[in-house]
């Protein structure tokens, strides 16, 4: 896949027509102040979105000369040697932190999925909790959180409907009125599954649940659950922000790009950025789609956050790097930009970490 250049940034307003790109056109950033979040949605509001997202694609999906290399070349599993340190793959379940309304945590329970504790709520993130997901071997670490330890879910948001990140069987599990908080266009896949309180957002935009703001956020990446729907709903990641401006960013799954550091502008202070790392090779295929552990290194200076936990590795096996190689690259490159260690939090899966 080859990336589309870079659009110019241009002169958002607080909400952007469904099936617009914001941001794009118009003066430069340096020319203008940059626009603050948009005003608070209803929550569980119907809304009428357009057939297709694809005007929002960062780069073009692959053609018949990229599927044709795919299927010639292959080489999508790591070699038995880049899958012989599974059983090195860190993984220290350990009892959620308490918290109050006024403690920010995070518990990662495998790839993106986090239980975040903010604002007093109890929010999970893209919750996958199947031992094996389709197209997928099983997974190679058990989930960090037993499904029983859990508090009272108060919130899910979802980044996009591939099947590692919005798992059916997980979310059987929930009671039906959970709020639930999705992209354009995905809202109706939940109610044929009878949830009643889903608020579905556009870029830029946001809902606020008992004090607590969440703003979807824009991503490089795409959307795809069968054959007939690619990109019929929008992908992306959130900001979820407290009343006491705490901010953590959930970034999905998402390539590298102009993206992070618009995001960075209109929501700064960014507390927390939980950024993907792995599922990165081969890169000709992936690049568009995916961060490898540099590029997310980049992503986390180019958001000014203040500090980083990795995640989408380590779990499911999605492409050809060696099961290790995330967390070593992710650690060499911040030691060789001169961050803080302490910043990166390099979590086991089922470790926690409170926002001091």
């Amino acid at each position: 896949m080859t990336q589309r250049p870079e659009p110019a940034e241009g002169t958002a307003t607080t909400t952007a027509p469904a099936g617009t790109a914001p941001d794009s056109g118009g003066p430069p950033f340096s020319a203008r102040p940059y626009p603050p979040p948009a005003e608070p949605r209803p929550l569980a509001e119907r809304r009428v979105w357009p057939r297709t997202f694809h005007d929002r694609l960062t780069a073009p999906l692959p053609g018949l000369r990229a599927l044709a290399r795919f299927a010639r070349e292959g080489a999508v599993r790591p070699t038995p040697d880049g899958l012989a340190d599974i059983p090195r793959l860190p993984h220290a379940p350990g009892p959620l932190p308490r918290v109050d309304a006024r403690t920010v945590a995070v518990t990662w329970a495998g790839h993106a999925s986090w239980v975040l504790r903010i604002g007093g709520l109890t929010v999970l993130t893209d919750p996958v909790w199947s031992r094996r997901i389709l197209g997928t071997p099983a997974r190679i670490t058990p989930v960090g959180v037993a499904w029983e330890a859990l508090p009272r879910v108060d919130a899910v948001v979802i980044s996009h409907n591939h099947y590692d990140h919005l798992d059916a069987p997980t979310l059987r599990r929930l009671p039906r009125g959970t709020p639930v908080f999705v992209p354009a266009g995905l809202a109706r896949w939940f109610h044929r599954r009878r949830f009643t309180r889903v608020t579905e957002l556009d870029w830029w935009e946001a809902a606020e649940l008992e004090g607590v703001r969440f703003d979807f956020v824009p991503a490089h990446h795409w959307s795809k659950r069968t054959l007939t729907d690619t990109c019929r709903s929008l992908w992306g990641g959130w900001v979820l922000t407290d009343r006491e401006g705490r901010r953590v960013h959930f970034a999905g799954d998402t390539g590298y790009g102009h993206w992070f550091s618009r995001i960075g502008r209109r929501y700064p202070g960014i507390d927390l950025t939980l950024l993907p790392i792995g599922a990165y090779d081969p890169r000709w295929w992936l690049a568009d789609v995916h961060c490898d552990p540099e590029e997310a290194v980049r992503a986390f200076q180019d958001l000014g956050a203040r500090r980083m936990a990795p995640m989408h590795w380590g779990t499911f096996v999605l492409s050809a790097e060696p099961v290790l190689e995330p967390l070593a690259r992710v650690r060499a490159a911040w030691a060789k930009e001169g961050l803080p260690r302490e910043h990166l939090w390099d979590l086991p899966v089922g470790a926690s970490r409170v926002l001091e």
